[in-house]
């Protein structure tokens, strides 16, 4: 648990007590007290010994002297709900992009009071409403022009500045965190960056000087710096930052620092038996600018028109980077105490977005004007643009087939774009479904208006669903896009550019997953007529992976297990874990992806380590039919 505590004096009491009860029980139970850092201003609460199976009451307690000079004792209180291992569909709640308000800024106000949307009592009322096991804040927690513009004076002022603004966000999420458990991870606007290419955590260089910057930058040589790769703030703001939002999730999967010492937090968690992966898609990224300097990027468009966007990806740039890639490798094999898996992320990885074919950059967006619902503009063209996962292609790829292998959904958010997409690699539709969920508070109002239907489309879909290429030529199947529409709704800089949140229902027992959109302000007991259209869409886990398969291994009932069983198959001419996953049956018969060959194949529950293995399967071409029973 962390604490977030206001600047204290240093004068001022440096610690927080923690104590916690059950329900039935007369007295406290009191820990240790837990030190502010004076850095974040955040005490820590560690305890390993935890019994989750009860629900717990805690309170915080902090000794301030008042107004006349005494000493008094102030509390903060709360539950910690028991692991709800039991349930059989676990609800999480996902959002992102916060912003507290539309309109200019003069340095301290907006300009436009009407269009300040701060503190979000609609959408927390909703959500609150939906009761969520778990919330997923995916980036943007913060914005470093909103609601003052950002201090860059000094680093003390900097830290300031910030913790200003992260108040606000726990000032409008408190009534949600203080009861339910969170996983929080910053985006580039919380590390002041419109966008971030974090190319191992280096610096940013210096700017050059005006006459030397590229012609294509004449009038936007403030994106220079950021377009070569790095974190502009200085490493200490940096890891600040990161520790206000990230320090109370797992511990690292490697905490080994990158470039100048920034830390990084990439880990899994596993709660209520679904076992997620929680990445940073930006520390890692390699810059465009340095990467493909014949694209001549600016802000992360490319500006030569006449370089089409799948010659814009380069072998050597990195997305998630060989840790996170050897990470999600452990990751998709270790089933223990999980039913299923989900990735959670920063952005997409693809670039679902369209623009006028008069723009350059997406510097625009916020001044088109949100269409009459059910209108469709013409004139948009495929964006290409690399603050998307969409670029680096081969990295792009590299991350998609490391997930699959563990039937992984992907969960993100950053695109002010509501979208549930099922991704493609070699093929449209051999990667998993992924939900980018819409912005709470739309600065930035991206739209998916393709030129053309895609193919594969469903008859009464929207024209804008089916299977399409991204403007760097990757594959994906477009289901449903929240795309901003006018409402009748004020303020309409709100709510015509379909603010809303998503809600994933994960059932364990069947292994389905189910995804839905909801409008910022929705009353969840109207059900779908409060979602966006498309919305809500259920899959299976199995649904995640599907490469064609060429031959096949033979069908296998187990017996004996109480949980449902793992599989994993292995290519014994190469040694490859092809799969890992606990099949939501007790019959499944597994298929490989290789003409014929001999294949380990691991039955069991990791749960009780109670495992068989079978050496030396042959694949077949005519699919076996005579079953093999595994009594356990």
């Amino acid at each position: 648990m962390s604490i977030q505590m206001p600047p204290v004096g240093i004068e001022d009491e440096q610690f927080v007590r923690f104590s916690y009860k059950t329900v039935s029980d007369p007295t406290w139970t009191e820990t240790d007290s837990s030190v502010i850092d004076p850095v974040t201003y955040q005490a820590h609460i560690r305890m390993d010994d935890w019994n989750s199976t009860v629900e717990k009451q805690y309170r915080i307690s902090y000794r301030l002297r008042d107004e006349k000079g005494r000493m008094r004792t102030y509390f903060y209180s709360g539950k910690i709900k028991p692991d709800p291992v039991e349930k059989v569909t676990l609800n999480a709640g996902a959002f992102s992009c916060i912003s507290h308000m539309e309109g200019s800024i003069d340095g301290t106000r907006c300009d436009y009071p009407d269009r300040i949307w701060f503190p979000h009592t609609d959408f927390v009322e909703s959500v609150k409403a939906q009761n969520p096991d778990i919330l997923f804040f995916t980036g943007d927690q913060i914005y470093e022009g909103r609601p003052t513009a950002p201090d860059l004076s000094s680093q003390e002022n900097t830290r300031l500045d910030y913790l200003y603004k992260w108040y606000l966000f726990l000032w409008t999420t408190g009534d949600l965190l203080r009861n339910t458990p969170a996983v929080i991870i910053p985006d580039d606007h919380d590390v002041y960056q419109g966008n971030l290419w974090g190319a191992n955590g280096k610096a940013v260089p210096s700017a050059p000087s005006d006459s030397s910057y590229p012609d294509y930058y004449k009038g936007r040589e403030k994106y220079w710096r950021q377009d070569q790769g790095g974190y502009i703030l200085d490493p200490s703001v940096v890891n600040m930052i990161q520790s206000t939002q990230t320090s109370h999730l797992p511990d690292p999967y490697d905490a080994t620092p990158v470039e100048q010492g920034i830390q990084v937090y990439y880990t899994d968690l596993i709660y209520g038996r679904v076992s997620f992966a929680i990445l940073e898609d930006r520390k890692f990224k390699s810059a465009p600018g340095a990467m493909v300097p014949e694209a001549k990027v600016v802000n992360g468009f490319p500006q030569n028109r006449y370089m089409s966007g799948w010659r814009m990806d380069n072998p050597d740039a990195t997305l998630l980077g060989e840790r996170q890639l050897a990470f999600i490798d452990d990751w998709t094999t270790d089933w223990k105490d999980a039913d299923l898996k989900a990735a959670i992320s920063q952005t997409l990885l693809v670039n679902l977005s369209t623009f006028p074919a008069s723009f350059t950059t997406d510097e625009g967006l916020a001044s088109l004007p949100s269409p009459p619902a059910g209108v469709i503009p013409e004139g948009y063209r495929l964006a290409k643009d690399m603050d998307s996962n969409g670029w680096p292609q081969t990295g792009r790829n590299n991350a998609l087939k490391a997930l699959r292998k563990g039937y992984a959904v992907m969960i993100s958010g950053d695109q002010h774009l509501g979208s549930l997409t099922r991704m493609g690699t070699d093929r449209w539709n051999d990667a998993g479904y992924a939900f980018s969920v819409p912005a709470v508070g739309n600065l930035w109002p991206r739209r998916w208006f393709p030129p053309e239907t895609g193919k594969e489309h469903q008859e009464g879909q929207p024209p804008y669903t089916g299977q399409y290429y991204d403007g760097f030529g990757n594959k994906v199947t477009v289901i449903a896009v929240a795309n901003p529409e006018l409402t009748d709704q004020k303020p309409g800089a709100l709510y015509n550019r379909a603010v809303g949140y998503g809600i994933i229902k994960f059932e364990k027992p069947t292994g389905n997953i189910t995804f839905e959109c909801w409008k910022r302000n929705a009353d969840p007991e109207k059900g779908e007529e409060d979602m966006y259209s498309g919305w809500p869409k259920t899959i299976n886990l199995m649904d995640n992976y599907d490469r064609p398969i060429r031959t096949w291994l033979p069908p296998y009932i187990i017996k004996g297990l109480d949980n449902h069983p793992v599989f994993q198959v292995i290519d014994e001419e190469n040694g490859e874990i092809l799969y890992t996953v606990r099949v939501p049956s007790y019959r499944f018969q597994p298929g490989v992806f290789a003409y014929g060959g001999e294949y380990t194949v691991r039955i069991g529950d990791p749960d009780t380590e109670n495992f068989r293995e079978f050496n030396h399967v042959k694949a077949r071409y005519n699919k076996p039919t005579e079953t093999e029973i595994v009594q356990f």
